[in-house]
């Protein structure tokens, strides 16, 4: 029986907000299989690093920096699953990946290197669509899954604070929720809840400046020790 190899890969899904838009870092491959297709960046795990190899996580770091030159410390990253369908790369030896969301505020423009021709942040309703076109591999499954891991998180999590800057207003943490669910909150209802999520938010003691139409300056908050949120904030 001839024996097959099986590499092990990863793949990244890093989420940000940008010009009010819910966007996730794509890269376009510049070798086969694939080639010319929008991807994730990610790639297979190196055992030539570190006594006995990388871990899934350094290598998902590392693959994100080669690729399109961002770097760790984007504000949060977790694994999202593993994805090892025998048919989701056409090369002869079978690879399963380990697959991350990470987000970030505020991050740098991306640059294209190594194995990847272009890295862009795209706009999420462009890459669900695929108005961009098919993705590789089975990153379309990936990207719906960490979108969808990400949506129904700000539910009872406090990861809404993480796509927000260290000091923001209540008016900028509804914004985030309101982006990536896609639908307007009220405003009051939802000051009094995060309000009363216990450790979800702390006062900073500050102010954000003046409004350009001369209102009351708002309260910036930072993200409070909390993890999860009770009771938790519904989608409309």
């Amino acid at each position: 029986m001839k024996q097959h190899k099986i590499f092990v890969a990863v793949d990244i899904a890093l989420f940000t907000i940008r010009e009010g838009t819910f966007q996730v870092l794509m890269i376009k491959r510049g070798i086969p299989p694939f080639l010319d297709f929008w991807a994730l960046p990610g790639g297979l795990i190196r055992m030539d690093i570190g006594p006995r190899g990388e871990t899934p996580e350094e290598a998902a770091l590392r693959e994100l920096k080669e690729e399109t030159g961002l770097i760790a410390g984007f504000g949060y990253l977790e694994q999202l699953g593993t994805y090892g369908d025998p048919d989701r790369d056409p090369r002869e030896e079978r690879a399963i990946s380990i697959a991350y969301v990470g987000i970030g505020p505020e991050l740098s423009d991306p640059s294209g290197g190594s194995d990847a021709s272009l890295a862009s942040f795209l706009p999420v309703v462009e890459v669900e669509e695929e108005t961009i076109g098919q993705l590789a591999f089975d990153h379309s499954l990936i990207v719906k899954d960490a979108i969808a891991r990400a949506r129904a998180k700000l539910e009872y999590t406090t990861l809404a604070t993480k796509f927000c800057s260290p000091a923001f207003t209540i008016s900028e943490l509804r914004a985030v929720y309101e982006t990536i669910w896609g639908t307007s909150l009220d405003p009051g209802n939802f000051q009094k809840k995060v309000l009363a999520a216990d450790g979800f938010l702390e006062d900073t003691g500050e102010k954000a400046e003046s409004s350009a139409t001369g209102g009351r300056p708002a309260k910036l908050y930072r993200a409070g020790a909390a993890s999860s949120i009770s009771p938790p904030i519904r989608r409309n």
